[in-house]
């Protein structure tokens, strides 16, 4: 499979474009992103950048961390396919400090690939989110917790998770594209040879 190396100020671009053209700030207006750690943190910070500030403040970014690809690397490289590993959570939410319940919540992921991350993290986050209900004496969906999906980039092809019908409301990808291997700008050891790679 032939390469496609992304560049810094291409991926500024495709976001900028994406949240003029889903129209992210009126019609989903987050107010707390949950940033995929590995290949979410980076465009979530961009993302900031176009978001509206909720109450005089920038849209916050929360981290979760979920191992999976390196995983199925380190498998095939010992002889296994991989194909029965799971998605694993490294680092989550500390809910002393964050609330879930009335939020307008952006998952942020650099790709859309296999979707068994996006689907996991969504599972654990509807979970936390309900568990947070009980908890506050409310019935499930009392709370009207808003879930969204922001990924630089959708990869058509068959995926092996499904997203809930109603995050699928609230899904944005900067880009569409086939199945092709993606290189990002953070995993460049040269970054001035991978934007001129970028380019060609």
């Amino acid at each position: 499979m032939s390469k496609l190396y992304i560049s810094y100020n291409q991926i500024h671009e495709s976001v900028r474009n994406a949240v003029e053209r889903h129209k992210i700030n009126s019609d989903f207006a987050p107010d707390l992103m949950i940033g995929i750690s590995g290949g979410g943190l980076v465009p979530s910070r961009i993302l900031r950048t176009f978001l509206d500030k909720r109450n005089d403040r920038n849209v916050p970014i929360q981290a979760i961390g979920l191992t999976l690809y390196e995983e199925i690397e380190l498998a095939q490289a010992q002889g296994d396919s991989g194909e029965n590993i799971k998605v694993q959570k490294t680092q989550w939410l500390n809910f002393d400090e964050v609330s879930l319940l009335g939020r307008r919540i952006l998952i942020v992921d650099e790709v859309d690939d296999t979707r068994q991350t996006l689907a996991f993290a969504i599972k654990e986050l509807l979970n936390d989110i309900h568990a947070e209900e009980v908890k506050k004496g409310l019935k499930p969906g009392e709370s009207n917790t808003q879930i969204g999906v922001f990924v630089l980039h959708n990869k058509l092809k068959p995926k092996k998770q499904e997203l809930p019908e109603e995050i699928m409301k609230n899904y944005f990808a900067c880009v569409e594209m086939p199945d092709q291997w993606l290189v990002y700008p953070w995993d460049a050891v040269d970054i001035e040879d991978h934007t001129v790679k970028s380019s060609i």
